[in-house]
Order: C-alpha cells, then sequence, then structure tokens
C-alpha cells in the first residue's frame, strides 16, 4: 500500500477509534461492539509498527501504556486546584447561600449542581486541542506529573474534538473507578492470585500512581469532568454549567446527574434526590458539590484561605469508630488560624487506620467536652478527614480535667485571640509567627501585592528553612552573596549539584534577577502595601478603599479600629481585624522595618473630602458598636456633650438628664467600666479630631461622575480587558459588580454576552455597548 493511502488508512482508523470512544463514555450510546474496536485497534497498531514515522502522541494505539519512568515530576498548577468547604447539615447550607445572597444582592442565586464522586482529582493540560499534560492535585499549589497514565483512560480525549477551544486549556476532573468494573477487577484478581484493590478510591489513587503506566493500563479507570483551569488564546461561556455543555462537546464526560438549581430548596432538593439514588449509581460517592453557576459572581465572592466561597460539598453521613484519646494538641496552621486536634489510639474508620483527628476549633471542644483519656466516636468526615464526633461519658477516667484553649502560640509564644462572633482562634503574631512565615511572604511578593518577580514558592521555602528571612521585611536586606549562599547550601542539602554555565561557573543571573525584582518592588503604591500586609479580610478591594479615602500609611497604621467603618464595605468585622493587626507590635515593627529598608509609597495624599460627612461624635459613638447605642441616642449624646471624653467622664445621671432611657445609660456605664472600652473611646475620638484637622473640606470636586452606581461588566470587550475596564469605572466612583440585580445601574456589554444581557433586558437596565463605555471614559476621566 502506498504510503498515502496508508496514512489516510492510519487518520481513518484513529477518527474511528475515538468517535467510539466518546459515544462509549460521554455519549453512553456505543456505536460498535467491542470485538469491532478491539479489531480496528490491531490494524492501527500494525499499520503504526510498520510505519513507525507516522505514529503522533495523540493515536489511540499510545493509550497502552509507556515504559516505566521511575518516578513522578512535580507539576506546578498556574490556578491552584482549591479544596472546598463542607455542609453537613441543612443549616450549613442556608448559611453558604445566604452569605452569597447578601454578598451579590438579590435572591434566588443560581447553582451549578453535581455529585461529589469519591476519586482522584487530576487536572488535564491541552495546547492546541492536544493532550499534552496531567497532574494529580496534589497540595492544591503543586501536584505529581502523572500524564502517561492518564493516557490510558479511554475516557480522557487525547485531541479535543469540534472547534472553538482556547489554545491553552486546562480542564479539571476526578478519576475514579466505577463500582461494577471495581468488583469484576477484584473478582478476577482473586481467582489469578493478583493483589485485591481495598476500595474503588484507593483503586483509582493507587493506579494512577503507578510507576509502570502500563500497570495503569490494566486497570478499569473512567473520568469525569467538572471544570477548568488555565486558559489562555480563547474564552468560555459566563457561566459553570454552560462551560460543562461546551466541555462535553469538546469531548469529555461530564456526569449525567449535573444539574441547575435556583435557592437553598433547589440544593436541598438536589441533595435528596441524590441521596435517594446513592445506593444505586454506578460509582461511589460522599456527597454533592453546590457551585454559584455565574462566573464573574464567583469572582466576586472570592475565597477564604484555600477554599472559594462560591462553592461547598454537602456531605452524607459517614462511617464512625469508637476510641480512645490520648492527647488534645493545637496547631498553627498557614494562616494562623489555630485548630485544635486528638492524638488517638489507632482504629480503622472506612477502611483507612486513623490516629489522629480534628476538634475544628475550641467551641467544639467544649460542646462535646473532650478530655484526655476519654472514649470518643470517631467518623471520616465526608470520608475524607477524620473527626471527633462525640464522647463517651460512662467510659470517662477518673479525674479528666477539661481543656481549654492554651493562652498563647506554641510556634512564636505570642497570644492567642478570637474575634468578637468568631469561632476560630488565631495566632497574633501574624507577620513576625514561623508558622505564618512562609504564607505571609508568597503573599507579600504576589503579583497583585508587591510583585517581586521570580521569588517562588521554593526560594521562600528555603530562605525562610535556612534563616535568611524571618519576616516580609527582611527580603529587602538581602544580598546577591547571600541568594548564592542559599542556594549552595540548600543544593548540599538536598544532595543535587549546583547549575554551572560556560567554564563551570556556577550560574548567578537568577540571583541578580531577584534582587532586581526586590529592589524594583520597594516603590509601590498605598493599596498595594496594604494588600501585600496579608491582614485578615483586607483584600485587594478593601486595600483599594482604604487608600482611597484615607491616602496615608502613616496615618491608616495608627487609627482605631471604629474609624475604619467611615469607608463604605467596610463594617465591623473588617475594621476589627484592620484594627486588631496594627494593635500587634511585632506587625508594626514589620513595618517600621519595611520603610526603614527603603520601601516607599508613592502616591500619598489628603484624605478624601468624603470623610468629612460623617467625621463626627455621634457616627463615632454608633461606629463603637456600644450596646443600645442606635443612631438617635448618639445624636443626644453627641448634642449634650460634644467630645468623647465628655462622654466618657460624665456619670450615669447625666446620661439620662441628655435623653437616654435608664436601661440605656446603665448599658453605657457598663460598657465604659471595661478599662479597655473606655480608653478605646478616648483614643477613637482624638483620632476623630485629627482626621478631622487634615480632611479637606468637601466640594462638587470631590463628587465622581458615577459615586453611587453599580455597573455589571459581560461579553467580551475588544479595546480593553474587563480587569481594565473594573479599574477605570472603580476610579470615576462605581461599584463593578459580578451579577445584575435591581441595584444594577447599568450593564457594559461586550461581543458574546450572555445570560447577564438577558436579565438587564428583563429588568430594564441600561445597557451600554463598548462605544459608550469608552466615549464615557474619554468624557470623564482625568
Amino acid at each position: 500500500m502506498p504510503k498515502t493511502n496508508i496514512a489516510t488508512r492510519i487518520a481513518e482508523l484513529r477518527q474511528q477509534l475515538e468517535d467510539a470512544n466518546y459515544r462509549y463514555h460521554v455519549l453512553d450510546d456505543p456505536a460498535i461492539p467491542d470485538a469491532d474496536y478491539d479489531r480496528l485497534l490491531r490494524e492501527l497498531d500494525e499499520l503504526e509498527a510498520a510505519n513507525p514515522e507516522l505514529i503522533t502522541p495523540d493515536s489511540p494505539s499510545q493509550r497502552v501504556g509507556a515504559v516505566p519512568t521511575g518516578s513522578f515530576a512535580p507539576v506546578r498548577h498556574v490556578i491552584p486546584m482549591l479544596s472546598l468547604g463542607n455542609a453537613f447539615s441543612d443549616e450549613e447550607v442556608a448559611v453558604f447561600v445566604r452569605k452569597i445572597e447578601e454578598k451579590l444582592g438579590g435572591d434566588q442565586p443560581t447553582f451549578s449542581v453535581e455529585p461529589k464522586l469519591d476519586g482522584l482529582a487530576i487536572s488535564l493540560r491541552y495546547e492546541g486541542g492536544r493532550f499534552v499534560q496531567g497532574a494529580t492535585r496534589g497540595d492544591g499549589a503543586t501536584g505529581e506529573d502523572v500524564t502517561a497514565n492518564l493516557r490510558t483512560i479511554k475516557a480522557i480525549p487525547l485531541q479535543l474534538r469540534g472547534k472553538g477551544w482556547p489554545q491553552v486549556l486546562e480542564v479539571r476532573g476526578e478519576v475514579y473507578m466505577p463500582l461494577a468494573a471495581f468488583k469484576a477487577y477484584n473478582e478476577r484478581a482473586l481467582v489469578e492470585g493478583g493483589k485485591v484493590l481495598a476500595n474503588p478510591r484507593n483503586g483509582a489513587a493507587g493506579s494512577l500512581r503507578q510507576l509502570d503506566p502500563r500497570m495503569t493500563a490494566q486497570r478499569p479507570l473512567a473520568f469525569y469532568a467538572y471544570g477548568v483551569g488555565a486558559i489562555e488564546g480563547g474564552e468560555l461561556p459566563d457561566t459553570h454549567s454552560q462551560t460543562l455543555k461546551r466541555l462535553r462537546d469538546w469531548g469529555f464526560p461530564v456526569s449525567g446527574e449535573s444539574d441547575v438549581v435556583e435557592g437553598l430548596d433547589g440544593l436541598l432538593g438536589y441533595y435528596r434526590t441524590i441521596g435517594a439514588k446513592r445506593e444505586r449509581l454506578p460509582f461511589d460517592i460522599d456527597g454533592v458539590v453546590y457551585k454559584l453557576d455565574d462566573y464573574e459572581g464567583q469572582v466576586e465572592m472570592g475565597f477564604v484561605s484555600r477554599a472559594p466561597r462560591w462553592a461547598i460539598a454537602h456531605k452524607f453521613p459517614a462511617q464512625e469508630q469508637m476510641t480512645v484519646v490520648e492527647s488534645i494538641e493545637v496547631n498553627v496552621g498557614r494562616t494562623g488560624a489555630v485548630t485544635p486536634w486528638v492524638l488517638m489510639q489507632p482504629v480503622q474508620v472506612g477502611g483507612v487506620t486513623v490516629t489522629r483527628a480534628t476538634l475544628h476549633n475550641a467551641d467544639q471542644v467544649a460542646r462535646l467536652d473532650v478530655r484526655n483519656g476519654d472514649t470518643v466516636i470517631v467518623r471520616r468526615a465526608g470520608d475524607v478527614i477524620p473527626e471527633v464526633v462525640r464522647v463517651v461519658p460512662e467510659h470517662r477516667p477518673p479525674g479528666a480535667k477539661p481543656w481549654s484553649m492554651p493562652s498563647h502560640c506554641p510556634v512564636c509564644g505570642s497570644e492567642l485571640v478570637r474575634e468578637e462572633g468568631e469561632a476560630v482562634w488565631r495566632c497574633s503574631g501574624e507577620l513576625t509567627c514561623a508558622a505564618q512565615r512562609k504564607e505571609a511572604i508568597g503573599h507579600f511578593a504576589s503579583r497583585r501585592a508587591m510583585d517581586i518577580e521570580g521569588l517562588g514558592e521554593r526560594y521562600i521555602e528555603v530562605l525562610s528553612d535556612l534563616g535568611y528571612v524571618t519576616s516580609v521585611a527582611d527580603l529587602y536586606k538581602l544580598s546577591l552573596d547571600d541568594l548564592l549562599e542559599m542556594k549552595r547550601r540548600a543544593d548540599e542539602r538536598d544532595g543535587t549539584t549546583p547549575e554551572t554555565v560556560k567554564g563551570g561557573k556556577v550560574a548567578t543571573r537568577w540571583a541578580e534577577n531577584l534582587i532586581e525584582s526586590i529592589d524594583r518592588s520597594r516603590s509601590t503604591t498605598l493599596e498595594r502595601f496594604l494588600y501585600a500586609l496579608g491582614i485578615q479580610h483586607v483584600g485587594e478591594s478593601t486595600a483599594k478603599a482604604l487608600a482611597s479615602w484615607f491616602g496615608d500609611l502613616e496615618l491608616i497604621r495608627r487609627l482605631p479600629w471604629p474609624l475604619f467603618k467611615r469607608v463604605p464595605d467596610v463594617g465591623g468585622e473588617v475594621a476589627r481585624a484592620l484594627g486588631h493587626f496594627l494593635d500587634q507590635p511585632g506587625n508594626q515593627q514589620v513595618i517600621d522595618d519595611l520603610l526603614a529598608r527603603g520601601v516607599t509609597v508613592t502616591d500619598t495624599h489628603a484624605p478624601s473630602p468624603k470623610l468629612r460627612q460623617d467625621l463626627n461624635l455621634a457616627t463615632l459613638l454608633v461606629d463603637l458598636e456600644i450596646p443600645k447605642i442606635t443612631r438617635i441616642r448618639a445624636d443626644q449624646l453627641a448634642t449634650a456633650f460634644r467630645t468623647a471624653a465628655t462622654v466618657r467622664d460624665a456619670p450615669e445621671h447625666n446620661h439620662v438628664t441628655a435623653g437616654l432611657p435608664a436601661d440605656t445609660a446603665r448599658a453605657l456605664a457598663a460598657w465604659l467600666d471595661d478599662g479597655d472600652n473606655a480608653r478605646l473611646l478616648t483614643e477613637s475620638g482624638e483620632a476623630l479630631a485629627r482626621l478631622d484637622a487634615i480632611t479637606p473640606a468637601g466640594s462638587a470636586a470631590a463628587q465622581m461622575p458615577l459615586d453611587g452606581q453599580t455597573a455589571v461588566l459581560t461579553g467580551t470587550l475588544a479595546a480593553l480587558s474587563r480587569d481594565d475596564a473594573k479599574v477605570r469605572l472603580e476610579a470615576l466612583g462605581a461599584k463593578v459588580a459580578g451579577s445584575v440585580s435591581k441595584k444594577t445601574s447599568f450593564v457594559v456589554a461586550g461581543e458574546s454576552a450572555g445570560s447577564k444581557l438577558d436579565k438587564a433586558q428583563e429588568l430594564g437596565i441600561p445597557v451600554w455597548d463598548e462605544a459608550q463605555l469608552l466615549a464615557f471614559l474619554a468624557e470623564h476621566e482625568p
């Protein structure tokens, strides 16, 4: 057969086999019998063996597995593979929905829902439509390269179907072992004397970690796509559910149990529906997953720690076992959260031996009344995280004492604190605690913070572990010699050979580049500096608002927390977090060190004139959150006493004379009896006076053209990115939201605008095209 005919036949065979895989794994509609599939694959194998120059990486023949590599290379995820928060009750789901409604406005948000498969999370990278790399989730930031093993799974397309996919596309999903296939595999293993798999999840995870891909090819693995990661050279639809449909068109299996529902009732109804059919599903699940369907809404909700605020896993009840607590310890996490946990006698729970279990927080310990030596019931929450469920009191040993949270951090010795209304205790060391150091440095150096290019996780680990950097300020005293010495010590520790250049000289360009990047970052904006400090609850938008309204780092770092509430969208929780951070001497010292080492805020300016309208005693008294002091009562006090000091010093009967009811006056007096409260009132009053003295008088010029208006962006803009458009609209006073509601002032719609445009038209909200947006910006921007 001529070469051209052979090449044509090979292409035909590949297309037939991939079509068969698509119909079997994606459409669940087999087109040809297994025998015919095997015949076509044999013919392809024979033709490629005789013509090896025609073999391509995406050929179905290459799924059978390559030779063992001996190890798995690390893969850094461009976008982290985040974990999900868990809900175990309807009430927890209701809280999740309520927070979304409060943040985005409106009610009955739309959610994409799907079963939570009990398998192994992976990320698949496609370039030009071709599968080039696959990795496990790992720790969320870095996984293992299991590309060769993933190629053996027929459900994973080696070449995307259809058209319109981005140049680079990362698809996230779950590799799992179907229950029927798991059972058949174990039955065959018993007959043949092979190894029996413990359970489908372990079977899937173990299969992907086989060093020999030919072993993986023998395991009955399947795959479902549930989302996307990094995207370059293209765009996806506006919603998660539409993206899943697009992925299905491109050849990825998507769970047929996926659906779209509205509001809390829709979520709980889906949970019960899936729960009722759980035993009949062809795969193991440990719950269901709820995701806010709208991508822009997801962006606006953001993240907490390493989990999104816009998604949650609603878990099914888990297996339980009994064991004995040997000790109760605490762990300080990378973000400073202190979590109690128990060390216990080993016990089998859900097929896994566990010796440690979480107690979540101090309130949970108190509620359960867990003590050293107690017999407890342990479950694997969601079949993943072991947790203590309850104590068996009749087995409690004599003399067992109640447990209480330590007063100081076991890592740095700083005080442990808990904000009012929060369950979590935190180490107050923040910028100075060794447990939080690496997280703090990584955040400080990130692109949207100080933007220290080249300071990746590996260098942060080594600089911290070897003692070169003990706080973020130490970055600015690093020298070229320090970095080279650090690299040499790290290589010696790890047993690796230093990189060399011509002539055997150790490479130094990486160190020179890093020093240059650190030097460049010394000049920054107030917004970036505040965000870089990693203050709890202070994200980019809050940092931007603080910088805009107060304008001066020295002013901000000396303000008592009630004054921060003068900034729109800064409530009590955020204000107290700011105040607590700035009350810590260690954190203030780090700021001093940063400034002493050449970090300069370049955009210092006077406070915004808009502050002046609320710089009065009555507003301050309300912001102090004094029991029973409403706006009306605060106005009465401000009229009678004029200053914070006189309110503080006046006897209770004078407060009554000023118009306060007797019970309100008593509440105020009781509040002032606490020395910390009296001091806070005094310091806040003094700060109010200083702020009033330096804040410019308001004027018409201080008003921005979009003050009080809410904009929503949808679709693709040709002349500027959505991020650029958002920044420019915010600079003119607008709030840019992620979803359309009755509060929306106008919608900017680009090409391929989706459901947001439809909703705006339905609600009668003005819609701008890109030309209108650009014309408005040209007219109103300075």
